[in-house]
């Protein structure tokens, strides 16, 4: 026993070493990428904030990662390979969304870096269509956030926009309202760092016109500040004059004000008693409301054990009768074998609610209880599943599986039963065209089946209501309209989610997506 005890110790040191190793690595790798950058190395330091971006991105650490894969997308824009720079950056988009999940909030910092660079892009590549895109995002998220720094990089890569498309009057209007921002503040370092920054871009970028403009109201800027600096330093000193006087007046008046303070002070002990006892009287009902919560919740959760046992026990009650009902039609079968086979049908669609109604139930009271999982073979499992439809389809449909050989661990019987439910209602409502499987990886730990068909598709006024148990009465005959609503709840289980693509439109496709 001992020895087990030491040999778990030391496992367990070796996993936290790890750990730290590779979380270190990671940070080195971004220092060398920085140092690199600072030294306008900028094929070293793309590659290295490359590597730090992965290193990062395999530990989890998504916002580092987004820092890294930005960086590495604006390098890849430097060198002018645009298409690697937006495929990175397409990447960095999918982790923020992860993580925003993850948070459970909005990151409209790094969505608004995201859209900055991809502007950058686009502008470099003339895409103006996709640019102006982009552009409208960062207006997006500044009226969101409300935030003054975002707002400033708005318009100075606004105002680059209009440039690079040779909209020269709209980008003056950008600077001008930044330089006016910038003015605002007496951040007047700030303002001629714009021109100058505009300047050396105009220069890179061999336009002269612009060039010469800037240049003009540089100058222009650099005379006006003067004046600027000469009239708020004319302001200081008179605030400082008026500031000694109040101080003056200030020293007068606090001997007399002293009794006032007694009294203020008196007056506050007085309120201050009387909030002390609002605040304990409200502890008070917030205690009695808290332990009146707590029996409702618990209250609530014996009434849903209570709606689970009814729902099984009236299963039971109704199994007996139904089979003797089945047991009458196949014996009429023979006299009539119509009538007896209509009731056979509905016999056979009411057991089934029952069940359907019964797993319902027990999906709904163990929902935050998760499967027990085991590592799977995806392309077996694809591939076992549509094969099992076949003698289902109609002749002129075509079946296709799209699944790499990748294990995942997650709970195979409920993954079958999901899946089998939408491929055998693929097959039901395909007459021709085909019907396809796809299994694809996402992200870091994000998987998605996808079941695509090309059916009639499902009619717009249904699709919202469709994960939906019990909307509308039905003829159970026709189906009880529970299997989705099951599905759903047991992709949740599987700690994912079951949707419908309604963009797409040349029949129906169902996305399962999983977060093992």
């Amino acid at each position: 026993m001992k020895i087990l005890n030491v040999f778990f110790v030391v496992a367990l040191c070796l996993i936290t070493v790890n750990n730290v190793n590779a979380q270190t690595k990671a940070e080195e790798l971004r220092s060398l990428a920085e140092s690199s950058l600072t030294q306008k190395d900028y094929v070293k330091a793309r590659s290295l904030f490359k590597q730090a971006y992965r290193a990062f991105m395999m530990q989890g650490d998504y916002t580092n990662a987004i820092e890294c894969g930005l960086q590495t997308g604006s390098l890849y824009s430097r060198e002018n390979n645009s298409k690697e720079g937006l495929d990175v950056l397409l990447e960095v988009e999918w982790l923020i969304s992860a993580n925003e999940k993850k948070l459970g909030n909005p990151l409209y910092d790094l969505r608004f870096a995201l859209a900055n660079e991809r502007l950058q892009i686009y502008a470099k590549r003339k895409s103006s269509d996709r640019a102006q895109a982009e552009l409208n995002k960062l207006e997006e998220i500044v009226n969101q956030t409300k935030n003054d720094s975002l707002n400033k990089i708005k318009l100075y890569s606004e105002a680059e926009y209009y440039y690079a498309f040779g909209l020269n009057s709209q980008g003056d209007v950008s600077i001008q309202k930044l330089i006016n921002q910038y003015k605002e503040n007496k951040e007047y370092d700030r303002a001629s760092e714009v021109y100058r920054n505009l300047i050396e871009k105009a220069k890179a970028k061999n336009n002269t016109l612009l060039a010469s403009l800037a240049y003009e109201r540089y100058i222009q800027w650099t005379d006006s500040v003067k004046q600027l600096k000469v009239k708020d330093e004319l302001e200081i000193q008179e605030k400082k004059y008026t500031e000694s006087l109040n101080t003056i007046s200030e020293k007068d008046d606090a001997l007399s004000s002293r009794m006032y303070i007694i009294v203020g002070l008196c007056i506050l002990s007085a309120i201050l008693a009387g909030a002390l006892i609002f605040l304990a009287v409200t502890l008070l009902r917030f205690v009695m409301r808290n332990r009146t919560l707590k029996k409702s919740v618990q209250t609530a959760n014996e009434h849903n054990e209570l709606k689970s046992q009814f729902i099984h026990n009236i299963s039971e009650q109704m199994a007996p009768t139904l089979n003797a009902i089945s047991a009458s039609a196949d014996k009429a079968m023979d006299k009539a074998p119509e009538p007896a086979g209509e009731v056979k049908t509905h016999i056979e669609a009411l057991q089934k609610f029952c069940d359907n109604i019964q797993e319902l139930s027990e999906l709904e009271n163990t929902l935050s209880e998760p499967y027990e999982t085991e590592e799977v073979d995806m392309n077996i499992l694809c591939e076992r599943n549509l094969d099992s439809i076949r003698g289902c389809v109609k002749p002129e449909v075509s079946l296709s599986v799209n699944a790499p050989k990748i294990k995942i661990k997650t709970n195979q019987e409920h993954l079958d039963h999901i899946l089998q439910h939408l491929l055998k209602n693929a097959a039901l409502h395909t007459e021709s065209g085909y019907i396809i499987l796809d299994f694809k990886k996402r992200g870091a730990n994000v998987y998605q089946f996808v079941v695509t068909n090309s059916g009639a598709g499902i009619p717009e006024k249904m699709q919202e209501d469709m994960f939906k148990p019990f909307t509308k009465v039905r003829d159970l005959a026709e189906g009880d309209g529970l299997g989705l609503p099951i599905c759903s709840l047991i992709a949740i289980k599987l700690n994912g989610n079951l949707t419908l693509d309604k963009t797409y439109t040349k029949g129906c496709r169902f996305i399962l997506e999983l977060r093992p």
